[in-house]
């Protein structure tokens, strides 16, 4: 695969971000909004955003089902603050029913660190990332309660009344997902999106 389509979840979120810093790292960035659009990618990145108006927007676009049956086959996915919340197979603070795509065995706590008020950004190192730490946003963000078998933790953050907690994991039946609490399309540093082209050429 010299240049994968990546496909953003383009129903609600930060759709435009996510765009850009794949299409400047070279790959064929496109908005999928409806089946047909995601029938035409090889990844996918489920962008930060609002899980509940995301899922029921998916649903009313008949995207939802077919995103857990691509996500369950192998699809690679990447899901940022709320994209993790989606790629979680279980939700702590939800809303009751709240559906999710799933595929990573994690248990991830909705709005974990606060409102928006309680917004942060802080320095984090990444397993897999070289050079200096990545500097994260935190928007509202959730984190990983806890992780299942074959998950990968990549990160945590250390400081605070958070100390310790997960921020990203890697994970999955093919080990073809990636989530990360905080916002990389926000900072202008690609290297979790190239961690990402890298997951995507791996299974190619």
């Amino acid at each position: 695969m010299t240049t994968p389509t990546i496909g953003v979840f383009a129903l609600q979120g930060d759709v435009r971000e996510h765009l850009q810093v794949l299409a400047s790292l070279g790959a064929n960035a496109v908005p999928v909004r409806r089946p047909a659009e995601l029938d035409e990618v090889d990844a996918l990145v489920l962008p930060g955003g609002e899980s509940t108006t995301m899922v029921k927007l998916a649903v009313t676009f008949e995207l939802f089902e077919p995103l857990r049956k691509r996500v369950a086959e192998g699809m690679p996915a990447f899901g940022s603050c709320a994209g993790m919340i989606l790629l979680a197979d279980r939700i702590e603070d939800g809303i009751a029913g709240q559906p999710t795509i799933g595929g990573l065995d994690v248990v991830v706590r909705r709005n974990a660190f606060g409102r928006q008020v309680d917004s942060f950004e802080a320095d984090v190192h990444v397993t897999g990332i070289d050079g200096d730490p990545v500097h994260a946003v935190f928007i509202r963000a959730p984190w990983v309660e806890s992780t299942g078998v074959g998950v990968e933790i990549l990160a945590r953050v250390w400081g605070g009344p958070a100390d310790g907690r997960v921020v990203a994991v890697r994970g999955g039946a093919h080990d073809q997902l990636l989530a990360t609490s905080f916002h990389p399309e926000l900072t202008g540093d690609p290297r979790i999106h190239e961690l990402f082209l890298k997951i995507v050429r791996e299974g190619a």
